[in-house]
């Protein structure tokens, strides 16, 4: 239990520490508003973009793929998609928080916390599977995003945004174009002849200065990130949005997780390969709100302000939450 309890702890804390650095060095005056926006923009343009696509590049290949988990957790998205957006038309008022919400109710950070998460749990074997599940769900997750931050917004006439800028905005959607990219690759890498199991050309092998380069941009993706997010976290705005905040924390990392890993059980002999892939799904479903959603909400003119809150907030109480899940999964020896 304790053992159980010290990995929980190791998982979150250097992403809490991070945040608190942020916060710190905002505080300090290290740094102003100014440099917190322009560090967002590299982030969601730059950074995040080249880790999404670094992560779906290392995959080994398309021949490895689980259809029947792949779908379940598609089909999972969509289904807590459709129960948010009811959820937040009846209860959420204010149009620029609508989306915020319904992002943080679906939307778990999966890249930088999911993927080390399940692989923690669960080995190589683990990181194989996360891996795939990730190129499919991760395109996924974004485009719901900008849908989510997109329907509920109107233009400076008071009109609802047009079906053509909603398209436009997916398509050239940064963190999407980095996934598609490295589905890309993976279709081409499948096409090049093979020698001995290994493609006679690849990036990593032949272009070695490229994919180092690629890996180490990747690499100050996560951190950044958090930094920036604890650089505009304010507490001062807790009291006001306190409603919105616990309605979208309390979905990302207790209602939404119980949810979805219960059904899988119960769906376990039924769903081939299920068994071997609960540290996938406690790493998309039970991670907290992912980070990327608060860079892409101001980015895209929402309410970045309580985006970041559920972004700390979740990730507080994920530290509880993913503990007591950690132990339950593994006092039932399904993980």
């Amino acid at each position: 239990m304790d053992n159980t309890f010290i990995f929980a702890l190791n998982a979150i804390m250097p992403i809490i520490l991070l945040v608190a650095l942020g916060y710190f060095l905002k505080t300090i005056k290290f740094y102003d508003q100014y440099f917190v926006n322009l560090l967002n923009k590299f982030v969601f343009r730059v950074g995040l973009p080249v880790l999404l696509f670094y992560n779906v590049y290392s995959i080994d290949g398309l021949k490895d793929i689980d259809w029947e988990v792949v779908l379940f957790s598609v089909a999972a998205i969509l289904s807590v998609f459709g129960i948010g957006l009811l959820l937040v038309v009846l209860f959420i008022k204010k149009s620029e928080q609508k989306g915020v919400i319904l992002q943080s109710i679906y939307r778990s950070n999966f890249a930088l916390i999911g993927i080390p998460l399940a692989q923690a749990l669960g080995g190589s074997h683990a990181l194989a599977i996360v891996s795939i599940i990730s190129a499919f769900t991760i395109p996924l997750l974004n485009v719901l995003s900008v849908i989510a931050l997109t329907i509920f917004q109107r233009n400076e006439l008071g009109q609802r945004i047009s079906l053509k800028k909603l398209m436009k905005t997916i398509v050239t959607n940064p963190l999407i174009i980095g996934v598609l990219l490295g589905l890309m690759t993976l279709v081409i890498r499948s096409l090049i002849p093979a020698e001995q199991g290994e493609p006679v050309f690849s990036i990593q092998k032949d272009l070695t200065f490229l994919y180092s380069f690629i890996k180490m941009l990747s690499l100050t993706a996560s951190p950044l990130a958090l930094i920036a997010l604890g650089g505009q976290f304010e507490f001062s705005v807790v009291k006001g949005l306190a409603k919105q905040i616990v309605i979208g924390v309390t979905w990302r990392i207790v209602l939404v997780p119980a949810v979805v890993l219960y059904v899988a059980y119960v769906f376990s002999s039924h769903i081939s390969g299920i068994q071997e892939s609960y540290p996938a799904l406690i790493a998309l479903f039970g991670t907290p709100v992912a980070v990327s959603s608060a860079i892409m909400t101001h980015e895209m003119g929402g309410d970045y302000k309580l985006a970041g809150q559920l972004v700390v907030w979740s990730t507080l109480g994920s530290m509880i939450t993913l503990y007591l899940m950690i132990v339950l999964m593994r006092s039932l020896q399904l993980i």
